[in-house]
Order: C-alpha cells, then sequence, then structure tokens
C-alpha cells in the first residue's frame, strides 16, 4: 500500500508508478494502440504559429505560440514516432535570450501541468482546494509565467498528448517506454528543436517535475555529453530525484519513513495556521538526529519506541493509539486517510490539505482513486486541446489529447530503482562550473516529499563554491504552484537564477 499510494502521484503526475495502479483506469486505449502500429492515421498537420499576448507580472508581453512536431528516426533514418512541442517565443529577441525545455513525468504525463499551471504565459484552475473537475477550462493570464525572462518550449513524451509512435507494441515499449532510450530521444529532440530554430547560441534550460524531475538531469548530462549542447541551469519541480531510498520498506532502513514525516508535520502546522521554515527547523532537525536513534533501538526498547510514538503523534496530529499501534511508523495511505477521518474524506497524496469526500468512508481500505488527481484531468484536457486546435488552429485529426496515460505508466520499464539522477546531476554540475540547479517542493507533498532532496543535497560536494544547488520549498503540495503566492516566489527564485 505505502508504494502504490507514492507512486498514486510519484508516478503519476509525475513520479514512477507502478502498473497497478494505473490498470484501473485505461485498461484499452484505442488511440494509442492505432498509433503504436502506424494504422492509418492522418498525418499531423505541419507547424502552427499564432501573435498573442499576456499581462505577465504586471507587464505585456507579446509572443508568439507555435503547436508542432519533431519526428524521432531510428539508425536508419525510418520514422519511428512523432513529438508533439508547443514553444512559446518572443520575437525579435537577442541571441541571449535563453529557451527553456519542460517535461512532466508520471511516466505518462503530457507537459500540460507546467504549461498551463506553472510557468506557460496561460494558466486554467485546477489542483487547488476548490477547484472541481466541472469547472469552466477557461485560459487566463498567467502572471507568474517565466515568459518574460525565458522562451518556453513544453514537450510531451511519446504516448502523451497527441505524440505518438509509429512501431507495433513491442518496439514502442523497447524505444520509448523506458528509462533510458527516454532519456536518449528527448534528448535528441531538444537538440532538434534547437536546429531547427537556430537556437543553438542561446542558453539553454532544462525543466522537470516528478518523474520529469527524473528526466532532467539526465537529459541534461546527455546533452552535455551526447549532444555537443551545454546546458546553463536545471529546475526540477517537486522531483523524483532518487528511486533507490524510496523503492520499499525492508524493515531497515528508516529513510521512507524520514522523507515523509516532514511533510505529514507541514500538513497539521498548516492546519494550524503554522507552517513557516521556521517551525519546520526543529522537526528536521529531529528527523535527522532523534528519530533515527530511537528507530533503530527497535520495538523492543520500549522507552525509545514510547518516545518515537509520542513524537510521532504531536507531530502529525492522528491517535496516539493508533501511532502506537504502528510503533511510530505512519505510512502514507493511512496518514492521508486518518487526518480526514472525522469528516469522512481523504487527502490527496499530491497535497494531504486537499480532501474530498471519501465514497466508501465504511471499508478498511481505501477503494478510491487520489481526489487531486481526479480533478485535474478535465480541465487540463480541454483546456488544452481546446488552446492547440481552436486558438492555434492546429488540425489535429482523429487523435484523443492524453493529458495523462495509464497505459503507458502500466507499459513502463522501470528497471531496478538506483539514483542514476543523482550521479548525472553531480556529474553535470561538475562538468560545468557555471551551471545552476534549482529543487522546488510543497511542504504538504507526500508524493515526493521535500526531506528527500534536502538529504540529498545535504550529501552533494562542495564543487568549490557556495550553494550551487538551491532547496526550496514552498506552501502547498506537489503542485504548489498552482497557489498564486507559492508560484510569484517561484517566479521570483527562478528569476534571480536566471540573472545569474
Amino acid at each position: 500500500m505505502r508504494y502504490w499510494i507514492r507512486a498514486l502521484l510519484a508516478a503519476l503526475l509525475i513520479g514512477a508508478m507502478p502498473a497497478t495502479a494505473f490498470a484501473q483506469a485505461d485498461k484499452g486505449d484505442g488511440d494509442a494502440k492505432k498509433a503504436e502500429a502506424g494504422s492509418q492515421l492522418p498525418p499531423l498537420p505541419d507547424d502552427k504559429t499564432v501573435d498573442q499576448s499576456a499581462n505577465i507580472a504586471g507587464s505585456v508581453i507579446r509572443y508568439k505560440a507555435t503547436v508542432g512536431s519533431l519526428p524521432v528516426r531510428d539508425k536508419d533514418g525510418k520514422k519511428i514516432a512523432e513529438v508533439v512541442f508547443t514553444a512559446y517565443t518572443v520575437p525579435g529577441s537577442s541571441p541571449s535570450r535563453p529557451v527553456t525545455f519542460a517535461f512532466n513525468g508520471g511516466p505518462g504525463a503530457s507537459s500540460v501541468y507546467l504549461n498551463l499551471g506553472a510557468i506557460g504565459p496561460k494558466r486554467v484552475r485546477f489542483g487547488d482546494a476548490g477547484d472541481a473537475p466541472s469547472d469552466a477550462p477557461l485560459l487566463q493570464d498567467n502572471p507568474n509565467s517565466w515568459l518574460s525572462f525565458t522562451d518556453l518550449v513544453f514537450i510531451d513524451p511519446v504516448g502523451t498528448g497527441f505524440s505518438r509512435s509509429l512501431e507495433d507494441e513491442k518496439a514502442t515499449k523497447k524505444d520509448f517506454y523506458a528509462n533510458d532510450p527516454d532519456i536518449k530521444y528527448l534528448s535528441r529532440i531538444v537538440y532538434d528543436w534547437l536546429v531547427k530554430n537556430r537556437r543553438l547560441r542561446s542558453p539553454k534550460y532544462v525543466m522537470g517535475e516528478s518523474y520529469g524531475g527524473y528526466r532532467a538531469p539526465r537529459i541534461a548530462y546527455e546533452l552535455q555529453t551526447q549532444m555537443g549542447v551545454g546546458v546553463s541551469g536545471i529546475f526540477m519541480v517537486s522531483p523524483y530525484l532518487d528511486p533507490a531510498s524510496v523503492s520499499g520498506d525492508n524493515g531497515l532502513s528508516p529513510l521512507p519513513w524520514m522523507i515523509d514525516l516532514p511533510s505529514m508535520a507541514a500538513a497539521k502546522l498548516e492546519r494550524e495556521g503554522n507552517l513557516s521554515a521556521a517551525t519546520m527547523a526543529p522537526i528536521e532537525h529531529y528527523t535527522q538526529t532523534q528519530f533515527v536513534t530511537d528507530y533503530f533501538a527497535g520495538p523492543k526498547d520500549k522507552a525509545a519506541t514510547a518516545r518515537l510514538v509520542n513524537k510521532v503523534t504531536e507531530l502529525t496530529g492522528l491517535d496516539h493509539d493508533l501511532v502506537s499501534k504502528l510503533n511510530g511508523r505512519v505510512d502514507i495511505g493511512t496518514f492521508l486517510r486518518e487526518s480526514h477521518r472525522t469528516e469522512k474524506k481523504i487527502g490527496s497524496v499530491y497535497d494531504s490539505n486537499v480532501a474530498a469526500f471519501d465514497p466508501f468512508p465504511g471499508s478498511a481500505e481505501r477503494k478510491s482513486n487520489d481526489p487531486l488527481l481526479n480533478s485535474i484531468i478535465a480541465p487540463t484536457t480541454s483546456a488544452m486541446v481546446d488552446f492547440v486546435t481552436r486558438v492555434v488552429g492546429w488540425d489535429v485529426k482523429d487523435a484523443h489529447y492524453k493529458a495523462l496515460s495509464y497505459a503507458v505508466n502500466q507499459a513502463w520499464d522501470r528497471g531496478t530503482p538506483d539514483d542514476k539522477p543523482v550521479q548525472d546531476l553531480r556529474k553535470a554540475i561538475a562538468n560545468d562550473p557555471k551551471m545552476d540547479v534549482m529543487i522546488a517542493h510543497g511542504w504538504n507533498d507526500l508524493s515526493c516529499p521535500f526531506f528527500g532532496s534536502k538529504l540529498l543535497v545535504e550529501q552533494m560536494p562542495s564543487y568549490g563554491v557556495d550553494k550551487r544547488i538551491h532547496l526550496e520549498i514552498f506552501p502547498g503540495g506537489h503542485m504548489f504552484y498552482t497557489r498564486d503566492d507559492s508560484g510569484a516566489a517561484f517566479r521570483a527564485d527562478a528569476r534571480a537564477l536566471y540573472n545569474r
């Protein structure tokens, strides 16, 4: 249950999710299977560009919005897939204007969440408390967009959005639905876009959310070392950065429990109106010190277990008897349900303070999908398809836009959990003394908790200077940027990094 819950976002939007979590929702993806077989689908339209404007941070920005595709070819030059992108560029800019390539995760997520939720020039409301699937999917200017200081290219991996494989199911899985091939072809897509648009002289940045955070440092390193493209900076948003550290509970390592506990405490503090970096600091210190000592003492040490149970009860706000039965080891599923038990609601793994009514409150086990996840599919899909087809006029035929593809996630070959993103991040930074890195999290996220990144950053080399890696934590959850204040603070911190 623990890994299923974590995956429900870490895999979905956004980290690495086991097949069972998706199986119920998408057993037959007709469009995807037709595309994979390359069977009689109409060709994708030519690239289409329209002029637009948006009021961003108080200034009107005029820009071009382009929807188009790039081919993926095998070693013999045969086209085996088509990758669709959405680009926002400010015309007349100097060659020194940055360009940022953005990826969401899943595996199986399109880039719509970063596009229409975080940094694109337009946004649709989703993912916050009170948002509902039936809300009108109307795009509005995004005051927190990054288009003021960087052009933006949002890339939908094969099987997501309108991107599609032209191979059969077996070849598609081998060439696209696995960790390493994913990095190879997406890095080539970045390179091809730069060449096609004559932007090789521009400063280049890579951004990834959740499983996109697994992609981002690996793509940056691949661009550096295999594509011949330098990367000025990496942004990882709620990243699924080290699969090995959260791959499961073997009964010995305290890491999974350590990584989750501070986010549980943050959710309680936020409900009490008392969440801040200052109130979180002693909790983080406890988690790295006394919690570990008492954890390793084991349940046979009654005094240590009592200390641990009492402290975890205090931090989470859960019932003491329940925490005692768990020996102070509170799993995510229990926390999400018990935190809202009196309201007969269930919290979201993406933001545990976003809750919905439990459709089966009397059941011993949770029987519903994630409440936040359920609420974002309709507005993001409808808003994106309307933008692409009506506003831009990219007249795609006989294709269903996949904001989240359960079929892709179910087919994904995850290999063995490892720390490849951390390894490649270390090497990419070591290769380039001018590269900057930002890791951004929401306090309440239990799918990709901030504390895992904090522990990793604390183990990184200094590379001769202070703070090559900037860890920023904001109010909210996995998609903290849907909160106006957090989105604005994220934008300000990012702009400072670009200005360096």
